[in-house]
Formats: C-alpha cells, sequence, structure tokens
C-alpha cells in the first residue's frame, strides 16, 4: 500500500511539472535549492541570444536583510582564467607571443623553465606548484597586498609536481603567470589589458578586478555560509592574490555579453576560438573544460573564491548558455546549471525534495558524540549542541548537522552526510562521510 502511494505522488509532482513551461519548471528547480540552502544569487538561461530565464535569489546583503537583484555584483573567481586565455591568444595573433614560448623568456629561474610553454600554462599542464594548496596564503594571508615577486618567489618555493606535458594539474599559479606575462608583453597592466581589449568592447561595465575597494550598493557580500544561526561571513582576497587566475568581479548580464561575443566569434579568429575549446590532457582546453551531456558538446568551467562561487556552461551547437553566480559559497552550481540545462533540452532531471528533520531523543544523540578519524591529520569531532548535534572537521568551522533517519544526518551548510555505524555489541564505533559521490569511513576515538 505504501509504494502504491508513494508511486501516486509522484505521479502527481510529474504531472504537474508537465503543465509547466519552461519558465516555471526552472523557476521551481531554482527555488528548491534555494529552499535547500543550495544556491543564494543570480541565474541566467539563454538559448541564441534570448533570455529564457534570469533571476535573483536569497541575500545581497544577510545582515542588512538586502536581497538579489538581477544586477548584483559578484567575485567569479575562476571564471576569470577564461578571459586571461582570450588576452593571449589575441597576443599570439597579434605576433607578440606563441604558444611554444617557454616561461625562461619572460621569468628565468623556474624548475623545467625552459620546457614549460605557453600551451602548458593554459592547459594545467606545466607542473608548476598551485600556490592556493598553501594553506598559510589562503587562510591568512588572503586579503594582504602581495607583490608580483612574492606570488612568483611563492611558486618557486615548491618542487614541480610533474614534467610539463607529462600529465595534467589544476595550477592557479599557471594562470597568475599569464597575467604576468601579459604585463611583460604590453607593458601594461592585466587589468588594464583586459579592459581594453575585452570588457570595452563588449560592453562588460559591471565587471572588473579591486573588489575590495568596489563601491556600489550591488555589491554583493561573501558568506562561508547561511545556513547557521548567523551568517559566516567571507573575506574578500585581494586581486594581487587572485590575480589572473581568479580576481574578476562580474554579472550575470556582463558574462551574457561574453558568451555572446564567443557565439558570435568576436574577439577571436575562428582558429584562435579552435584551440581555446580543443581539449587537452583530461578535457581541458584553455580555460574551459570541453566534453558532452544529453548527447552535446558542451564548454564549461566554475569559480570558487572565499564566499563566492560560479559557474558557466555553454552547448555551442544549440547556442545555449547558463551562467549561475552565488555568495554563499554553493557547491551545487554544476548540478543546478546541467539541471537547467536539461530543462532546455526536455531531458530528465530532479527537482529535491524538501528534506525532513526529524526530533532525537537526548540519550541517541549521546551515544555519536566523540573523535572519528578519517585520515592520519583528518579528524571530525562530533558533539552536543543543545538538543541537537554539530560537527568539525580539522581546521575546519563547526557546522549544525541535521537528523533525517536515527543514524544518518545531513548538513546545510555543505552538501554532504554522516552516516553513524554500530559495532556487534551495539555500540557506535565509527562514521561516513558521504560526499561528493565518495564515502570516507572513520573510527571512533574516543
Amino acid at each position: 500500500m505504501k509504494k502504491i502511494f508513494t508511486s501516486i505522488i509522484l505521479l502527481l509532482v510529474v504531472t504537474s511539472l508537465w503543465g509547466q513551461t519552461i519558465q516555471e519548471k526552472m523557476d521551481t528547480l531554482v527555488l528548491a535549492y534555494a529552499r535547500d540552502g543550495k544556491f543564494n544569487g543570480n541565474v541566467l538561461v539563454a538559448q541564441k541570444g534570448n533570455i529564457l530565464y534570469q533571476k535573483g535569489v536569497g541575500f545581497i546583503n544577510a545582515e542588512e536583510n538586502k536581497s538579489h537583484d538581477e544586477k548584483s555584483i559578484f567575485q567569479i573567481g575562476s571564471i576569470t582564467k577564461q578571459i586571461t586565455a582570450a588576452v593571449i591568444m589575441q597576443l599570439v595573433q597579434e605576433g607578440k607571443l606563441s604558444l611554444q614560448d617557454n616561461l625562461e623568456k619572460f621569468f628565468p629561474g623556474f624548475v623545467n623553465g625552459n620546457k614549460i610553454t605557453i600551451h602548458h600554462l593554459l592547459s594545467h599542464t606545466s607542473g608548476i606548484y598551485n600556490y592556493t594548496n598553501d594553506q598559510k596564503l589562503m587562510k591568512s594571508d588572503v586579503t594582504k597586498h602581495y607583490s608580483q615577486k612574492q606570488m612568483i618567489d611563492i611558486f618557486k618555493k615548491y618542487e614541480p609536481d610533474f614534467e610539463p606535458g607529462a600529465k595534467w594539474n589544476y595550477s592557479n599559479s599557471g594562470y597568475s603567470l599569464l597575467g604576468y606575462i601579459i604585463e611583460k608583453v604590453t607593458g601594461a597592466p592585466y587589468e588594464k589589458e583586459v579592459r581594453k581589449r575585452i570588457f570595452e568592447p563588449l560592453g562588460m561595465t559591471n565587471s572588473g578586478f579591486d573588489f575590495t575597494s568596489l563601491q556600489t550598493e550591488k555589491k554583493a557580500k561573501g558568506y562561508f555560509s547561511l545556513a547557521g544561526e548567523k551568517p559566516l561571513s567571507a573575506p574578500v582576497v585581494d586581486s594581487t592574490i587572485a590575480y589572473a587566475a581568479g580576481a574578476i568581479y562580474s554579472t550575470v548580464e556582463d558574462l551574457f555579453k561574453w558568451n555572446n561575443a564567443i557565439s558570435a566569434g568576436k574577439i577571436l579568429s575562428t582558429e584562435s576560438w579552435k584551440k581555446v575549446f580543443t581539449p587537452s590532457l583530461n578535457k581541458y582546453g584553455y580555460g574551459w573544460r570541453i566534453d558532452s551531456l544529453y548527447g552535446k558538446l558542451f564548454a564549461a568551467h566554475g569559480g570558487g573564491i572565499h564566499g563566492f562561487a560560479s559557474y558557466i556552461i555553454r552547448f555551442p551547437e544549440d547556442d545555449v548558455v547558463v551562467i549561475m553566480l552565488d555568495n554563499a559559497s554553493s557547491t551545487s552550481l554544476s548540478q543546478i546549471s546541467r539541471s537547467l540545462a536539461a530543462i532546455v533540452f526536455n531531458k530528465p532531471y530532479t527537482v529535491p525534495a524538501p528534506r525532513k528533520v526529524i526530533t532525537l531523543h537526548p540519550s541517541t544523540l549521546d551515544q555519536y558524540i566523540g573523535e572519528y578519524q578519517l585520515a592520519p591529520n583528518f579528524i571530525i569531532s562530533i558533539r552536543k549542541k543543545g538538543t541537537a548535534l554539530e560537527a568539525q572537521a580539522t581546521g575546519q568551522q563547526a557546522f549544525d548537522i541535521f537528523a533525517e533517519k536515527e543514524d544518518l544526518f545531513f548538513a546545510k551548510i555543505v552538501e554532504a552526510k554522516i552516516e553513524f555505524l554500530k559495532d556487534e555489541n551495539g555500540k557506535v564505533s565509527e562514521l561516513i562521510l558521504h560526499q561528493n559521490g565518495l564515502k570516507q569511513k572513520g573510527k571512533k576515538n574516543k
């Protein structure tokens, strides 16, 4: 009887979705993710240059209770890389650079500098250490001004990950170096060249670099989370640190102009755009990941910088684009974007159902309290918080976890679940962390 009843509910949901317009389906999907705290920001979906759906959801500033509108300005993180790549390709077209120029020509002293080419830097195959793995820099110094020399010293400090061209490893250092190379070749600041070559010709009037100094009511405030009792604010990463790898701020409308320029073959020649979207190792081109979905070729890239997340996915054969900008560190933008594209292409997708939180007896919660070792240097501590539980991973902020079953809890601050397991004596002995499609087990130490 229960199975039949569930089937009837599912049939009613599907039937109601069938009766919706494309815009209504998109609204239902976006609001479902917003309801679960998985999206707080702006979204734009377009086909053949026409906007199908555009919406601002949630807070541009939670403390002041100010809501997003369609003009909100966000840091876009690593979507910056495709802009940097386009400027590099312009310089190649102008004969001022070659994709085979080596790093030694511009910045001597790098290990393998005579082997690392512009192509390697663009395609993340240089082997240069990724500076955002430097925990001190990312946790303590992100708001500070760093000179070019200071940044390059950090890049050089670490041994290469591999020989140039041998493997693929995402390297923000490589894209920062591309920005420095742009400055060397042009004799002008990286930001000035981007404005002259990209922003001004395309009318991207709400895009720029120094987010710290930006003064406008449309500036979104970045948060690590909006899920707890109080918003968890994020510091603004200084543009000298994020630089050509991630310093640009923008809006969904400006990025739509960028998309339209690509579709129209502007900014670069046909041959140069072909190189940009030709995948190398790990299906990565120049500032874009290239793959297929729903039987269609796509190019996409995400961005993450303290307090912000971004995602853009383009289906060039159908001239469809989805652009999402978030100021609460969402980890769901890729999934939401792909579902929005599924609506355009009339493909199956899932609207997340509301999560139900159950209340457990204090004695049940008590048995989960303790420390769980998932790796030599990674522990999750489970503590009592009022009538519920909170978790804290090594080196991270504590966050609330909510019971959906007696032994299964979920977090709102991140897309993760924690499952508790008992031994043969009925005592809680370990947990499983479910996150990003992976399962990590941790034994209870105490």
